[in-house]
């Protein structure tokens, strides 16, 4: 028979101490962790459905206003309008302002935020560049999917209703409704399969993606002009982009202006500047001439900080692509130009089947197929709310008319 086991005081001193060791580094990695930093109130019940405008005010004036510097447009989603400053996202009311839900994380800032998937998704700053990524139910603003990942400074977050890219300069990534990457296009951290990027060492210049497709105008050492690449958004291993064609541009200042079906449009600059119009294995098919006066601004500077997604809104059989100095409507057909706008100051929303379309004295409301202006609506903005070369993008929600001014977002009604 086996003797009881006696345990001395050191033993017990010992297993204390022990103890103590693991309590502290808990408390340590809890202290210094995102769950204590992070503030979560939720909303007690979701937000109600919006109802659709039926018309467009006859006059419209400023309801409320909100800082949102981490948007690039308003963002409506579950029932509320999602703004993004700092370290917060809000949900609010988009007929008052009134917070209905918000999500502080106090130990980092926002880079960028979007609304997907009735969700608002919040990419937060870290050591490892815009990295950290949380999904927010947008009705209730509950927290979902996460994510982590290796990213740039600067991001700007694309969406096309069923896939979300998050693009930089150096590096592109492709999630999916869980937050799930599909794709990383680029600068890796650690590469396991050295040589598996197409484009290693080239800088991104322009992205536009479709469910099918993301087009890449790619900067890239040695060569003579830009190039563009096409690739498959869900490749059998995210970390091997499947490049499906790819083709020099010859020229420098490109943009990839849409990507729909089996065809991408790339703006080229030069004494004639031209939109292009590629097909599935990047071969020119058609050549749509852009006026001089209505060709976007030369780009400038490096590819950090520089614009990487056109601003575009599609109705219809439309696409409304802001160029920076006026806004232009392209069939969807042949990609021709059908009507354009000069000194518009965005590419416009839909509002009760008419287009509402920013100007410098208000809103102007168009025919989407025409361009016919049918009124203007007075909307005055202070000096300057607008930074030079940013689109004043709008966005709907109910009979509500929203504008992003550069780091603030109106309400109008």
């Amino acid at each position: 028979m086996l003797a009881p086991e006696r345990r001395t005081r050191a033993d017990v001193l010992a297993a204390t101490a022990i103890v103590l060791v693991v309590v502290v580094a808990a408390a340590l990695l809890w202290w210094r962790s995102d769950a204590r930093a992070t503030t979560s109130m939720v909303a007690e019940e979701p937000a109600a459905a919006l109802v659709a405008a039926t018309r467009v005010p006859p006059t419209l004036s400023e309801s409320w206003q909100a800082p949102s510097a981490a948007t690039t447009a308003p963002v409506v989603a579950g029932g509320v309008v999602a703004t993004a400053d700092g370290s917060e996202v809000a949900g609010r009311t988009p007929s008052t302002g009134q917070t209905r839900w918000s999500y502080t994380r106090a130990n980092s800032t926002l880079c960028a935020a979007a609304g997907q998937w009735s969700l608002v998704v919040a990419v937060y700053r870290t050591n490892r560049g815009c990295s950290d990524v949380t999904a927010l139910q947008a009705s209730t603003g509950a927290r979902g999917a996460q994510r982590t990942s290796l990213a740039d400074d600067q991001v700007t977050l694309l969406g096309d209703g069923v896939y979300l890219a998050s693009i930089g300069s150096t590096r592109t990534e492709v999630w999916r409704s869980d937050l799930v990457r599909t794709m990383e296009l680029g600068r890796v951290d650690a590469p396991v399969n050295p040589g598996s990027q197409p484009r290693e060492g080239c800088a991104i210049r322009s992205v536009a993606s479709s469910t099918s497709r993301v087009a890449v105008v790619f900067s890239c050492p040695g060569e003579a002009g830009e190039r563009l690449s096409l690739f498959g958004p869900t490749p059998d291993d995210a970390t091997k982009p499947a490049e499906l064609a790819t083709t020099l541009l010859g020229v420098d200042g490109a943009r990839a202006v849409a990507e729909a079906g089996d065809r991408t449009v790339v703006y080229l600059p030069g004494e004639q500047p031209v939109l292009t119009v590629y097909d599935s294995g990047a071969r020119p098919v058609s050549t749509v001439p852009v006026a001089a006066a209505d060709a976007p601004p030369p780009r400038t500077g490096s590819a950090e900080g520089a614009r990487l997604v056109e601003p575009t809104t599609t109705l219809g059989s439309t696409l409304l692509w802001w160029t920076g100095r006026a806004t232009v409507a392209l069939g969807t057909g042949d990609y021709s130009t059908a009507w354009a706008q000069p000194g518009a100051l965005g590419p416009g929303v839909e509002m009760a089947t008419q287009l509402l379309l920013p100007v410098p004295e208000g809103i102007a409301v168009l025919s989407p197929a025409t361009g016919l202006r049918m009124r203007t609506i007075d909307v005055p903005r202070p000096a300057g709310s607008v930074p030079p070369g940013q689109a004043l993008e709008l966005a709907v929600a109910g009979t509500v008319v929203l504008e992003q001014r550069g780091a603030t977002v109106v309400a109008l009604s």
